[in-house]
């Protein structure tokens, strides 16, 4: 039996992507609102504070585990504006499925709150995660993060960045490291400074980072997975459409080529002629190499990019 994720560009000329996980196995029916047997869901779970505001997660994890089991973290996308979380809900409950705990967070939005704020939050979920591993059932050395487009960012800071490279924020859990183990990149950009962006994108990176590449260089540079890569980060598999209108494919090159000079191990996987995202085969194909992916660098054994710079 296989799983799907469906991903459909739901506002053009923007980064806004819904990415509903639609499973197909074998299983009892179940409610479109409900997890599947053998899946526990928690939803609504405080992980820390942002500027005042209470930031939430939803968590999945399988009823029976033998010991504690890896994380994989799901971003959503939108532009860093727009989105939820609840949209990758059964995303997590294939995942417990497939032995693991996964949860989908939800982080500040742009314009109100402009970069770090979303970096900020999402290495808060991490902490909060590691600090509550016991809890939840998780090994605190094995976590993953997958994201779709600004999610996909978001997912590649968590896996290039530490307490030394800053940005963790004031949102709890101080003590725990904020990076993870492995990253899955669906069509997220790597050098906001580029000179590649197309102008339908700019406008979204102006509310991001809180100005233009002119006015605010030193932040689209801060805000740029790209920048912080070293020998150590975690295991990195991009995939990347060659058509895409919003983030060129030349982001993904530019971050192989960082990955490579710095040793990371992982790989780039370009979809001739798609777009900002896709369907069908292409789409379960992808779907099985995420799946394929996180199983090698966090259940196989921990990984060696185990927390580097925390």
């Amino acid at each position: 039996m296989c799983s799907q994720w469906k991903v459909t560009t739901i506002l053009s000329g923007c980064l806004l992507v819904a990415c509903t996980f639609l499973s197909s196995v074998a299983q009892q029916p179940q409610s479109a609102n409900q997890p599947p047997a053998g899946v526990s869901f928690q939803k609504e779970i405080v992980y820390g504070t942002g500027a005042g505001e209470e930031l939430t997660l939803n968590l999945a994890r399988p009823d029976k585990a033998n010991g504690p089991l890896p994380c994989i973290v799901v971003i959503h996308g939108g532009a860093w504006r727009a989105g939820n979380k609840a949209g990758h809900d059964r995303q997590t409950w294939d995942f417990a499925q497939r032995g693991y705990v996964s949860a989908t967070v939800g982080y500040r939005f742009c314009p109100k709150y402009v970069f770090p704020a979303q970096v900020e939050d999402v290495k808060c979920a991490v902490r909060f995660l590691r600090a509550n591993a016991d809890k939840f059932g998780i090994d605190p050395k094995r976590i993953g993060a997958v994201g779709f487009s600004a999610g996909a960012h978001l997912s590649m800071m968590l896996g290039v960045m530490g307490k030394d490279d800053g940005m963790e924020g004031n949102g709890g859990n101080p003590d725990q490291p904020s990076q993870v183990q492995a990253v899955v990149s669906y069509f997220g950009p790597t050098d906001l400074l580029a000179s590649d962006i197309p102008d339908r994108s700019m406008p979204l990176l102006k509310d991001f980072v809180g100005g233009t590449q002119t006015e605010k260089p030193e932040g689209h540079k801060r805000a740029s997975p790209i920048t912080y890569v070293s020998t150590g980060d975690a295991p990195t598999l991009i995939f990347q459409g060659t058509k895409d209108p919003l983030v060129p494919h030349t982001q993904a090159y530019k971050m192989i080529d960082a990955l490579t000079a710095a040793g990371v191990p992982g790989r780039a996987e370009f979809l001739v002629g798609a777009g900002h995202g896709w369907a069908g085969k292409d789409l379960e194909r992808t779907v099985a190499e995420t799946n394929a992916f996180f199983d090698e660098h966090l259940k196989a054994k921990p990984s060696v990019a185990a927390v580097k710079k925390d």
